[in-house]
């Protein structure tokens, strides 16, 4: 899919999936933030990124969407990104 947001994404049986590896900041908090804010996004959105979004976090929280992280590791972050209801 291409529509101008920064990354790469594509659709699954369990939501939307939004590859920010290899972007340069602040490439990975731009792209996440535009997918969430789509209308009629609630989630599930399963976010890959090389390092841990420290400034994204708060972020979604004032947006009104909760995080858990699928895999958490020095050079790999995975999220799991839904709407708090």
């Amino acid at each position: 899919m291409s529509d101008g947001a920064p990354g790469s994404h594509w659709l699954a049986e369990d939501g939307l999936h939004v590859d920010t590896r290899g972007l340069g900041p602040p490439d990975p908090m731009i792209a996440v933030l535009w997918h969430i804010g789509q209308p009629g996004q609630r989630g599930p959105v399963t976010v890959y990124l090389d390092r841990n979004p420290i400034y994204l976090l708060p972020e979604l929280a004032e947006r009104g969407w909760h995080y858990e992280y699928a895999v958490r590791e020095t050079d790999y972050v995975r999220l799991i990104l839904k709407a708090t209801e």
